[in-house]
């Protein structure tokens, strides 16, 4: 049990968060969105309602596709999301800024240069998901 944890840990770590616990910056390509950007990959955090414990949206992170993976702990999730045809991954990551009430999120393809928007379609239908779950504004 402590080796699974200690694996979950580290695979969070090296993904797409940095080593001091922000969402890593976005590669210089065109597969990435993230909403600590300020360029190209930018896009909206989301804006929190009321407190929320991320297991929630973990929840509701596995009706995005059929092939979602997640782990997450109380201020971050990561999850991987399996293309149906190829069988690419991309990386979805959410970090929980409670005193600020923002999710900040990143979304990219792990291989690739160009995604056809679908790292923005991704976070853009999950806003849609947590909105209508009252959970953001």
């Amino acid at each position: 049990m402590k080796r699974g944890i200690l694996m979950a840990i580290m695979l969070i770590s090296t993904i797409g968060f940095a080593t001091n616990g922000d969402l890593k910056p976005c590669p210089d390509k065109p597969n990435c969105v993230s909403s600590t950007a300020t360029n190209q990959h930018a896009i909206e955090p989301f804006h929190l309602t009321n407190s929320i414990e991320m297991k929630k949206i973990a929840a509701l992170l596995t009706t995005l596709d059929t092939h979602v993976s997640v782990m997450h702990d109380p201020h971050r999730i990561h999850a991987e999301i399996t293309s149906r045809v190829f069988g690419f991954v991309d990386d979805l990551d959410l970090l929980l800024l409670t005193e600020k009430r923002l999710i900040h999120v990143r979304s990219a393809s792990r291989t690739g240069h160009y995604d056809f928007g679908v790292n923005r379609r991704r976070v853009e239908k999950l806003r849609i998901l947590l909105k209508n779950q009252g959970l953001i504004q």
